[in-house]
Parts: C-alpha cells; structure tokens; sequence
C-alpha cells in the first residue's frame, strides 16, 4: 500500500487531514491528468484544491497545513488526495532544496476514490 493523505472539508467550513493508504489493485477513472513543477523553497498561502484530485509528488518534500493547525509532511511517493474543494483550504511550503514535481490526477466520480484510513 501506498501512504496517501486525505484532505477534506469540515462542516466548520475548515480542512482537516485524514491519514491512510490507497490500495494497490484498485483501478479509478480519471477526468484528466497534469504535470508541474515549482522551484525549491517555494509556499502557496491558503487556498482550496480546484478540483478534487490526487496529487503524486515525484520529488520535494512539503509542510502542508490545514486550518485548524494540524500540520502533515508529504515526500516522494507520497500520495495527497484533494477533496477541500470549499471553505478556508490549506496551505503549503518546500522545505528542502529539491523543486516539487507533481502529477494531478482529477477524478470523475468521487465516490470511487481510493483511500483506507488508517486505524485510529
């Protein structure tokens, strides 16, 4: 299994992070793919995902934070499924000396997307 991140909106209108995996052998449609690139020590302030999607970091290493303070680090294979599509969003910052280089997997249907929470 991979390690995946889920972030999500609460009904306070904050995102909140959910830990997990997504499974190896679950296959979902897809409504488009994109690559990106941003330089080394870059930061993005609060803003919600455009669409929801998974975002598969290929290099760089990132401080995500949601609005209530929780905070996350995403690395190299990890795998970020945005759903905080509404409300205040999260923000994001490199810290290391690598360019974060991404692939956005935007989904068709939400209800298929793969992720299992880990157990609490």
């Amino acid at each position: 299994m991979i390690r995946a991140y889920k972030l999500y909106t609460g009904n306070d209108g904050h995102s909140y992070v959910q830990v997990g995996t997504v499974s190896n052998l679950q296959v979902n449609p897809a409504a488009s793919i994109m690559f990106n690139e941003t330089p080394a020590h870059s930061y993005y302030d609060w803003h919600p995902a455009p669409t929801t999607q998974y975002v598969i970091t290929l290099s760089g290493t990132l401080l995500f934070e949601t609005g209530p303070g929780e905070t996350f680090t995403l690395q190299p294979g990890d795998i970020l499924i945005a759903m905080d599509t509404t409300g205040s969003g999260h923000k994001w910052q490199l810290i290391d000396d690598q360019p974060w280089k991404r692939v956005y997997v935007a989904f068709t249907d939400e209800s298929e997307i793969n992720f299992v929470p880990d157990a609490v």
